[in-house]
Formats: structure tokens, sequence, C-alpha cells
């Protein structure tokens, strides 16, 4: 006797996966390898399966991604697809100023959307759209992928298991050393250090961080943020010269609900010499721990050591001895896959997804209130964004 399988077939639109987190973390490493591995599985005889089509400006970038792959189909025609009722869903990879009038017009033709973020470059546009897709009735979500991280989801399950006690700071540090361009190629695109494009420090990681501080530790109250430009001029993919005009780093601190102060230092113009690309410490009463991307380490109280101020002598405490390692206690898949696999359950399956655009508006709206607060250097209050 044989078994019948179901499968849900969902047809996706993507645009703007030529670049480079569009290609790896979202088709490579989330679409490509749901794919791969059978769908998304419901049941054992259940499956979703993303059916997608790329689209882009450049056929030849294109038909290369689509090699790679192993997803057939590609279009430069944005307008056809987006006629087609076989693509119900959306999702949007663009550079920051072209995704609003994209995710309209996907709207407009009843799509359900995804993006990445930052959704717009202003509070006002990101939560039209997020109204937007509220009146038409299609759902929405935006990509909020360091929730998923391996070592900050082990920081998670020791604050849902009280080891910090009342947590009262967060600090974090993220950055690395981006290269010029004049003898080692640089590792990020030009855009992101252009202003007029979109880019920047602030309005590209404080919307990360609204969505970590909200999750995980309480809701932004206030925020005062200063940026800086500290490298004034870089290389571009042609060879050529160029003039920094956005921040390439900002030092920003946050008031959260509960009394919680967070402080996080960013820039694309530092030297590593911590644990990782990232790293979060957290201090409680009962204990503190530091998550980087995949590693989380914790020290209780009672493994605290005690210091005496001397700096006379060597420092005799091996200060990282007395912290312990989060094991690995289940798989951590990669968190752009894991979220996207949420996100086809919410619509085939209208499974809960809370991360819709009006998180997206939240992060833009911090982005814009860290820049008012560089500008006016003073503490801005954060207004509620209404459901």
């Amino acid at each position: 006797m044989s078994i019948e399988t179901k499968v849900h077939t969902v047809g996706i639109i993507m645009n703007g996966v030529t670049g480079r987190m569009g290609t790896n973390q979202h088709l490579l490493r989330s679409i490509a390898a749901i794919m791969k591995q059978g769908g998304v599985k419901v049941s054992p005889t259940e499956f979703i399966m993303p059916d997608p089509i790329l689209v882009g400006r450049n056929p030849v970038k294109l038909q290369k991604l689509a090699e790679v792959s192993g997803v057939s189909k590609w279009t430069t025609d944005l307008e056809s697809v987006m006629k087609d009722p076989a693509y119900p869903v959306y999702f949007d990879a663009q550079g920051t100023l072209l995704r609003a009038d994209a995710v309209r017009k996907a709207v407009s033709y009843g799509k359900h959307v995804y993006c990445e973020k930052p959704t717009a470059v202003d509070t006002e546009t990101a939560y039209d759209l997020y109204k937007t897709c509220q009146e038409a009735g299609v759902k929405n979500g935006v990509v909020q992928d360091k929730l998923w991280l391996p070592g900050l989801v082990k920081l998670k399950r020791l604050i849902e298991n009280d080891f910090f006690g009342k947590i009262f700071a967060v600090t974090g540090e993220f950055g690395y050393w981006v290269f010029e361009g004049h003898t080692v190629p640089a590792q990020r695109p030009s855009w992101n250090y252009r202003k007029e494009d979109g880019g920047g420090m602030i309005i590209d990681m404080l919307c990360h961080w609204r969505y970590v501080l909200d999750n995980l530790f309480g809701d932004v109250k206030a925020v005062s943020c200063l940026g800086a430009t500290h490298i004034d001029e870089r290389i571009d993919e042609n060879g050529k010269p160029y003039k920094c005009t956005a921040d390439d780093a900002a030092y920003a601190t946050f008031e959260l609900a509960g009394g919680v102060i967070a402080h996080f230092n960013c820039s694309w113009a530092t030297r590593v010499r911590r644990d990782d690309l990232l790293t979060l410490h957290v201090d409680g009463t009962k204990g503190s721990a530091v998550a980087g991307l995949r590693k989380c380490w914790f020290q209780h109280y009672g493994n605290t050591p005690k210091p005496v101020w001397n700096p006379d002598i060597d420092q005799p405490i091996n200060f990282y001895s007395n912290w312990a390692e989060v094991p690995d206690q289940e798989v951590y898949d990669n968190a752009f896959k894991v979220q996207w696999e949420m996100f086809l359950k919410h619509i085939v399956l209208d499974e809960p997804f809370p991360w819709t655009l009006l998180e997206g508006a939240k992060g833009v709206q911090l982005a814009e209130k860290g820049l008012e607060s560089w500008s006016r250097k003073a503490w801005v209050q954060i207004p509620e964004l209404k459901a």
C-alpha cells in the first residue's frame, strides 16, 4: 500500500538576490537548501515546497546564479511575474531605496510580502508599508535573522531559566575592519558608505538592535546616539575613489522597559580583539553571560572572582577562567532559513508570525531617532507605533 504525500507548492518572486546577502543567505542557504531537503516538513506526509523565480536587472548575473543555485527560473521582467498568480509571495532584497515602491506594487497585485531590513530609510514610509499590507489583507514579514543565531538562542535559554535574576545592563560590541580598497579590496559594497544611496551604520544596524533588544531584554523607550565617518575615502567596485558620505560607526545607548540600560558600539573601522564579530555582554544580579554569533559563555554569582585594584603588579586573575560555555543542546540551523520556514508555514498553514512589517517599521524608527539624537546631541524618546 502506497502512502500519499501532500505537497503545498509556494511560488516566490525573489527580487534582488544577486547581491551578497540575497545570494548567500536567502537563496543558497535558505530557499535552495529547503528545496534540497525536500521542503518544509509539516508532518511525515505533508510538506511545503518553495517554487522560486529569480528577478533582477542583470541577465548575466541571474543566469549564473540560477546555475549555481539549481533554481531554473529567472527573469528581468518584474511586471510579468507580479501579474502571475503562480507566485503569491514577493520577497525583496534590493537596495533599501528601491524597496518601498516594489513592495507597494506587489501588494497591489495581492502578493504576500517578505523583505529584508531596513524596510525604508524613514519611519513614515516603513509604517505606511505595514498599513498598506494590513489594509490589503496580505500577509507580511520582515527578516529578523539574529534572533535565531545559535549564540543568541543559547542566551535566550538562560533568560528563560532565570539564570540572570534581574537583568540591568547589556553591552553590545559589533564590527570589524572593512578595507578601504586602496591596497586590499573592500569586503562590503560601496553603497554602504554613501548616504545618498541609503548607506550608513545607523540605518543599517540600529534596525537589528531594535528587534534584538525588544525580543530579549525589553522594549526600547529612548536612545542617545553619536555617529561618525571615520574613513573619508574608499574605492568602489570599479576601482574609482569616492567620498564617504554616510556614517561608518555608531555609539548608542538605549533605555529599555524595566530599567535595563543597553549600550552598543558599532564600527566598520575597528580591529577585532574579542570573541566574535558581534558580542552581547549581559549583566544581572545572579550572573552574567557573553554571547557571540554561535557560542555563549556564562558566569554565575558563585563563580565570580573578587579582584582588587592594584596597577603596580600584573593582574593575578585570569578573568576568562571562571566562565563556562553553554553546550549545544539543540540543532541550530541557518538563522535566515529558520525564519523562512516559519514564514512559509505562516503562508500555507496560517501559523503565527509576529515579525510583520510593523516590526520592520520599529527598526527604522529607532534608526531615525538615532540620527535625530546625533543631530540634536540629545536623548530622544521612542513613541509607540500602533498595530
